[in-house]
């Protein structure tokens, strides 16, 4: 990829953080664009709320990253919270949609984070990017999501949606929660332990981002996790391993749902989503299992 001025929302999150590092090591221009006052040279102003971007901001940008929304393992889902989760995302995204179309000189790419959530709950079927949409609150939600950038393929741009698995990292996302618990001895199964978790480690996350940006061969939807998801039993032995410690607690249903009403439906839920586009366009996992994945996690908390 040559040199180029790229864009990038959510930049401070833990997928951000990690691409706009890894994207100025390779001497790409990246702008932050940010939703308070800008505090840095290599910031600049965005409001999904009101629908304004910095027309200056995306002057210029080959590519748009779009990776803004709230956390939806972040608080439990009340229906201010839901709806939160909701806007953040389908707003965000026709903010920066709208102003995409509007340029004169387009970016060649939009690359819109959504999820494997759009799937629904697949139990053991396995699923690739030519299935439709599932139901529940987190597909409704992908499926908005990804309709709300609609004004940028219809000027051109292409136009690619990262449906992303749970992120393998220390630093945040589900596993910066579940690392501390594990440690601690506290980690077990939840409900029977089935259901599949479609992963992928960090590393693997940013390099398939980049993969995306770079392939003019690739849009529409791209499943951006491990070539095989690993059940929840089989992730709970992998950290016991890793982690050398017992996994003697398991959680049975009643009580996560108790503990995190309308959310635990995701956490039961099963997803066994392959990356079926991300591996034929050529794209190769550096940690294509989970133990790999955890011990990448671990060795990068290190500072290895």
């Amino acid at each position: 990829m040559k040199h180029m001025r790229i864009a990038v929302t959510g930049s401070t999150g833990l997928i951000g953080t990690a691409l706009v590092r890894s994207l100025r090591a390779d001497g790409h221009e990246v702008v932050r664009l940010v939703r308070r006052p800008p505090a840095a040279a290599d910031e600049a102003r965005w409001d999904p709320g009101t629908g304004y971007v910095d027309p200056a901001a995306l002057a210029g940008c080959a590519a748009v990253v779009n990776l803004a929304g709230a956390g939806v393992g972040d608080h439990r889902w009340t229906e201010a919270y839901k709806k939160e989760i909701r806007n953040s995302r389908v707003l965000g995204t026709t903010t920066l949609a709208r102003a995409v179309a509007a340029l004169e000189e387009r970016p060649s790419v939009l690359l819109n984070a959504s999820a494997v959530g759009y799937y629904g709950d697949t139990g053991d079927r396995v699923v690739d990017e030519g299935f439709p949409a599932g139901e529940g609150f987190l597909s409704s939600v992908c499926v908005a999501w990804e309709a709300a950038a609609a004004p940028a393929h219809e000027a051109g741009v292409r136009t690619v949606f990262a449906r992303t698995g749970l992120v393998v990292a220390r630093e945040g996302g589900a596993w910066g929660r579940l690392f501390p618990l594990f440690r601690a001895g506290l980690g077990g199964r939840l409900g029977d332990g089935r259901q599949y978790w479609p992963f992928i480690a960090l590393h693997d996350h940013v390099a398939a981002l980049r993969h995306l940006l770079d392939t003019s061969a690739l849009s529409g939807p791209v499943n951006v996790c491990a070539p095989e998801p690993p059940t929840n039993r089989e992730v709970t032995a992998a950290m016991g391993r890793v982690l050398r410690r017992p996994t003697p607690f398991p959680v049975p249903a009643p009580v996560l749902r108790l503990a995190l009403g309308e959310m635990a439906q995701d956490v039961l839920g099963s997803h066994r989503t392959r990356p079926v586009r991300l591996l034929e366009s050529g794209f190769a996992f550096r940690y294509p299992d989970i133990e790999g994945a955890l011990r990448a996690a671990l060795d990068r908390g290190r500072g290895a």
